[in-house]
């Protein structure tokens, strides 16, 4: 499992992401914090170049270039390293913030270990992230159901055998063509977002019908174990039919359209996200 999250030390972004059940980070994040670097993808670069060859082969055991989010949106292989791994090369940085730095650092990883521990703190770390943001408790428990729902489906689709986000791109979008005819690129145009992540800007019915399509999805996959990328397909697009025939007799009852352009980024009355 691979979650995208954004740590802040002394004001400044580290970018981290669970991989293999433990925090990898930034490497030029932690460089542009300890050495206040312009460019600190180049000081990495030239740090790299200064090492022994014998280091350049241990430097290689601690890294991985894991998919992040840059500034522009997209998501890029970038150099990471986990706790341990971090650890060793901060000695290489001389700088007075390295200490402060190490004691946030094991920190991290320390509730980290708890959360594996106990996922509902994982749940109420996050709770109180969407609470601090003035969410309304009735749409961060729709948040946090979804995102368990989301991690049961992702979970099927690996059983099935399907590992590539590329390929859980393909199926969300089938699931979200059938469920709201629209794919989330369209989603995310129509509620005027970028790089933001869509599902946190949902209306409370739009996160409902996510919901239904994804568990519905979840269930048939369950009981006939698709056995090819095509046919997972197909699945997804059943489990989404079902969410998107229940949004258009919503919509009849209602009078109004499920799918809606309000985002948490403009006016008050959007920031509400009830209806």
């Amino acid at each position: 499992m691979q979650k995208d999250k954004i740590a802040i030390f002394e004001g400044k972004k580290v970018r981290k992401i669970i991989h293999n059940d433990e925090w990898w980070f930034s490497i030029t994040d932690i460089v542009e914090v300890l050495t206040g670097a312009t460019n600190s993808r180049v000081y990495w670069g030239v740090m790299k170049n200064r090492l022994k060859d014998d280091e350049k082969v241990q430097l290689f055991t601690i890294c991985k270039q894991l998919k992040l989010e840059a500034s522009d949106g997209k998501k890029y292989e970038t150099d990471c390293a986990n706790t341990e791994g971090v650890f060793r090369i901060v000695q290489s940085i001389p700088s007075p913030k390295a200490e402060p730095f190490k004691r946030w650092l094991a920190k991290v990883g320390y509730e980290r270990v708890q959360e594996i521990e106990n996922p509902e703190l994982a749940q109420q770390r996050m709770k109180d992230l969407y609470e601090k943001k003035g969410y309304s408790k009735g749409w961060i428990d729709k948040r946090l159901r979804g995102i368990a729902i989301r991690q049961n489906l992702t979970d099927e689709w690996r059983e099935r055998g399907i590992f590539a986000e590329r390929d859980f791109a393909i199926l969300t979008s089938e699931i979200s063509k059938a469920t709201f005819d629209l794919t989330p690129s369209e989603h995310k145009e129509l509620k005027s977002l970028k790089k933001e992540n869509l599902r946190d800007h949902m209306t409370d019915l739009e996160l409902i019908f996510t919901m239904l399509g994804e568990k519905v999805t979840t269930e048939i996959s369950e009981n006939e174990k698709p056995e090819t990328f095509e046919k997972n397909k197909k699945v997804a697009k059943r489990g989404g039919g079902v969410a998107g025939q229940a949004r258009k007799l919503t919509e009849k009852e209602l009078g109004r359209k499920v799918v809606s352009s309000k985002n948490y980024l403009k006016t008050p009355e959007n920031k509400k996200l009830t209806k």
